[in-house]
């Protein structure tokens, strides 16, 4: 699809190009009682001069967030700092961004990418977890077949006073089969197992999906374990399944809702359409009839 056509998707599920776009979205979102985790849009930079802009952004966007009294915290993903060019100048850029965020006690949710960065994103989180202990979370994926291996051998990690927080999702980039679950049940079942260890080992669960029945039998899972409110959310894409996200509001869940902005919006546009490529015809079909 020609680009033009890709932000004609993109405007639903991203706030904007700029910083007063995404203020603006998560004001509204704050006013139906959502909390918010704000992104900048990028990854998989080339030079580290990038790297360098990128965390000069972050470091302004939690200042500006954080003092226009937005709830929400925080996402980002690695690679925009230099993961694959250096891995130690990508931790000290990450370092510098969460300790701003606990200067202003807020928190960073460190995102996981595809699967040639998995192994050093989970360490990038312990190291950081040490030192930031209340203040940094990850992101986990169902699909993959080690996750719950990973879970096992954090259950053992030193909380320092504040328990493990994972925002727990499917998984969205395309892996081999060799080591992602590829049926749709299958990642499902693995979802929920994933997310019963973290309720039976005390770790906070961002309950991150748009799919009914896992959200039905996440509230099976936590009525089953008696999980206090203080221990889980409900997390999901700007602009995705809004009837269902209210109708979790209402039952009295926390709910977070992933807000996006920036100009490189493209690469994350695509993503959602290779996840959801049906939504392509449904903006042909929407031009023509606007037409």
């Amino acid at each position: 699809m020609p680009k033009k056509l890709i932000w004609l998707f993109s405007k639903r599920y991203i706030a904007g190009e700029g910083m007063e776009e995404g203020l603006e979205a998560s004001r509204k979102l704050n006013e139906q009682n959502i909390e918010v985790t704000i992104d900048l849009l990028g990854e998989f930079i080339t030079s580290l001069e990038q790297a360098e802009e990128n965390k000069k952004q972050y470091l302004e966007i939690i200042e500006r967030f954080t003092s226009e009294n937005i709830r929400g915290n925080f996402s980002l993903k690695p690679t925009m700092f230099g993961l694959l060019i250096d891995q130690e100048v990508c931790y000290q850029h990450l370092r510098e961004i969460v300790a701003k965020a606990a200067e202003k006690n807020n928190f960073i949710r460190i995102d996981m990418e595809d699967s040639q960065c998995v192994g050093v994103e989970l360490e990038l989180f312990k190291k950081l977890k040490k030192e930031f202990s209340g203040h940094v979370g990850l992101v986990i994926q169902a699909y993959l077949k080690r996750t719950l291996n990973d879970l096992v051998n954090f259950s053992n990690f030193p909380s320092n006073g504040h328990p493990l927080n994972f925002r727990l999702c499917k998984g969205i980039y395309v892996e081999p089969k060799q080591i992602a679950y590829k049926d749709y049940q299958e990642v499902r079942n693995h979802f929920l197992e994933d997310l019963e260890f973290m309720f039976k080992n005390k770790m906070y669960a961002g309950i991150a999906t748009h799919d009914k029945y896992l959200v039905e039998e996440a509230m099976k899972l936590i009525d089953k374990y008696q999980v206090p409110k203080s221990m889980y959310e409900f997390q999901m894409l700007y602009g995705v399944t809004p009837e269902l996200r209210n109708s979790i509001v209402e039952a009295g869940h926390k709910m977070r809702v992933y807000v996006p902005f920036g100009k490189q919006w493209f690469n994350y546009s695509t993503r959602r359409l290779k996840e959801n490529p049906e939504i392509a015809s449904h903006i042909i079909k929407a031009l023509f009839i606007k037409g």
